[in-house]
């Protein structure tokens, strides 16, 4: 189902770590969610947690209940079904729209982004709405999405020097992804909007509100905004 062989490596006593290709890329980032959601549906016995990142699937189990060679072999079984079933454009999970207001104090690293690029800050916007932004993986902090798709013109490096504090709902890039704080927290990304919606919440089901496959929409709107607060 992946460019790359799958390969099934033991991490400890009580992880398989399922490798489904070796770059960080949309198409990569689809294959691993497509193994997630059908790992997932396939309830296979003593597994108790599916853990997907940019190219690999961690799949905890109880090893007082599987047994690590025979979960192995049902998990490639599991995966070979999928060969040539994963599309190569689009998302394997829902489209969620995330509203942004860029600029000013919302988007303060805008206009240096846009120095950077050599385009108009209104450019910068235009082509960071119309971009197909699918989530690699949940990381860095519970909810945190890394979102890949980032058009080439807007590739940027990190921060020189990190901020201490970047706002809670920050919509900020670096190299060829985006990332969405979902609290106040340390970061060396680019930040150029803000939105309202929460990236995570605990009295939600689910708490967080991107899964690795789903696709990303941004949309422009004015601000100010209020992080975490209105749109649920």
């Amino acid at each position: 189902m992946a460019a790359s062989p799958l390969t099934i490596e033991p991490l400890g006593d009580a992880c398989l770590v399922v490798r489904l290709g070796t770059g960080i890329d949309a198409s990569t980032s689809r294959t691993v969610a497509a193994a997630t959601a059908s790992l997932a549906a396939a309830a296979l016995p003593g597994v108790v947690d599916i853990a997907p990142t940019f190219n690999t699937v961690a799949v905890v189990f109880d090893p007082l209940r599987a047994d690590a060679s025979d979960l192995s072999g049902a998990i490639q079984a599991r995966l070979r079904s999928l060969e040539g079933a994963v599309p190569t454009t689009g998302a394997t999970g829902p489209i969620v729209e995330i509203p942004v207001a860029y600029g000013g104090d919302d988007g303060p690293d805008l206009a240096a982004v846009a120095a950077h690029a050599r385009l108009d800050p209104e450019e910068i916007v235009r082509l960071h709405t119309t971009a197909e932004h699918v989530v690699g993986m949940i990381g860095f902090a519970p909810g945190f999405p890394y979102l890949l798709g980032l058009p080439a013109a807007l590739a940027i490096p990190r921060r020189a020097t990190p901020r201490t504090r970047v706002p809670a709902g920050s919509v900020a890039i670096a190299e060829r992804q985006t990332g969405i704080y979902p609290w106040t927290s340390p970061g060396g990304w680019h930040v150029i909007g803000r939105t309202p919606r929460a990236m995570f919440d605990a009295d939600r089901d689910p708490p967080a509100l991107l899964r690795a496959g789903d696709l990303v929409r941004f949309v422009p709107v004015a601000g100010p905004t209020s992080a975490g607060k209105g749109i649920r």
